[in-house]
């Protein structure tokens, strides 16, 4: 059940795992049977230093600044938590605020080499020299400036994560990639400022995909707009992961993206504000796809479309006088109760049938546990005579029947 309308939202990133519930599991306490929910944060900590080593030396002592990081962590407990901006060198940083500072809650952690002050060899400034910050494959003054940690109180596995540090930009279909820009040196350039993680971690016998980056933010160069061009494209790459693209590359070979079905969640510094940044484009350039209204029914409806029971809809043809059908390659922002932005779905297929002749087929991938289609069809009608729909129409006494004509429509996340 759907109703269409356009309109702007704020974006609020929600994570929900299969099954999910009230219940609060930690590691010590495991239910491999039992549906989980867990706190997932993302936090821009800037523990990043001017030189190399620094924030070891610093971690080692009381720093102010460590301190009243580790104060807000504190204060929001999360289970699994990723760290933006905090220097890469090898594992002792990490464990030192994890030791020092967080009292040592989170058993678990990963963090790997990132591109940000690896020099480049290249003048990819176009300063007429060779080195320095704005010659590396992401801006840093060193190797591993402005890196990234996980941490949690689950399991990772590490030996299945997956890291994007060298894939290159060019190897993206249809990327904004500046070749007049660049020039020469275009095809060599790696797309991540920092990296593209997936991270899988272990939630009592279930698997989350952690999916962790840091783009670079879209300012800081000339009318070629380079860097927000490169944003766009960073943020793309998260969300073609998602959809399973083939076109993508681990550092290990591996091809290809998420698997289909799996649990995932995205964290990270997207530098992409959506009203007053230099992002190319965003997630509220969407049209907004509301289904039912907000309540108990739009909770339910959202959920089987985050966890993927739902991929498929109907609408009375009528509520599209004053818009257009839906059509193959749209893609539109789900919103729950509350206005939030909590998914992008992209339409499939549309078909417009009488209601009489709605399939099987249909009904079932509605993901609203209908068991046949005359299951839908009392469900649909008493939604679509429902008072609120009814006020939508501006027909108080509107009904439908056999001849009445729906539109059907397929999607998927992305």
């Amino acid at each position: 059940m759907r109703i269409s309308r356009l309109a702007a939202a704020a974006v609020t990133l929600t994570f929900m795992a299969a099954g999910c519930s009230s219940v609060n599991p930690t590691a010590a306490d495991p239910a491999p049977d039992e549906p989980s929910s867990i706190r997932v944060a993302t936090f821009n900590a800037s523990l990043n230093r001017p030189a190399p080593g620094q924030l070891v030396t610093d971690l080692q002592g009381e720093n102010t600044q460590a301190r009243a990081v580790a104060d807000v962590i504190a204060a929001n407990s999360p289970d699994v938590l990723l760290v933006n901006e905090f220097d890469y060198s090898g594992d002792d940083a990490v464990r030192l605020f994890n030791d020092n500072y967080l009292d040592g809650q989170y058993r678990h952690s990963f963090t790997a080499p990132v591109n940000t002050g690896v020099d480049s060899g290249l003048d990819l400034d176009k300063d007429g020299a060779l080195g320095g910050p704005g010659d590396a494959w992401g801006f840093g003054q060193f190797p591993g400036q402005y890196g990234m940690v996980v941490y949690s109180k689950f399991p990772i596995a590490t030996e299945s994560v997956r890291t994007f540090q060298n894939f290159l930009w060019k190897d993206m279909p249809d990327s904004l990639l500046p070749r007049d820009y660049y020039g020469d040196v275009s095809d060599a350039l790696r797309l991540s400022s920092k990296s593209h993680w997936d991270v899988p971690i272990d939630v009592n016998g279930k698997t989350l995909h952690v999916l962790a980056s840091h783009p670079t933010p879209p300012s800081f160069d000339g009318p070629e707009d380079r860097n927000g061009k490169r944003n766009h494209d960073e943020i793309r790459m998260s969300a073609d992961y998602i959809s399973g693209a083939d076109y993508l590359y681990d550092d290990k070979g591996v091809r290809g993206g998420l698997e289909q079905g799996a649990s995932f969640v995205m964290l990270g510094d997207q530098n992409s504000d959506p009203v007053d940044g230099d992002s190319v484009g965003s997630v509220t350039d969407l049209p907004i796809v509301e289904f039912a209204f907000p309540g108990p029914l739009r909770d339910m409806l959202v959920a089987a479309v985050l966890i993927g029971e739902k991929t498929s809809t109907a609408s009375l043809l009528v509520q599209y006088v004053d818009e257009e059908l839906p059509r193959v390659g749209n893609r539109g922002a789900v919103v729950d109760s509350a206005g939030d932005v909590v998914a992008v779905i992209e339409t499939t297929g549309v078909e417009i049938v009488a209601l009489c002749d709605v399939s099987l087929q249909h009904a079932l991938d509605e993901g609203e546990g209908y068991v046949d289609v005359a299951h839908w069809r009392a469900g649909h009608e008493r939604f679509w005579q429902s008072a609120e729909v009814r006020e939508e129409l501006g027909d108080p006494h509107f009904s439908v029947n056999d001849d009445t004509q729906v539109v059907l429509e397929r999607f998927t996340l992305v």
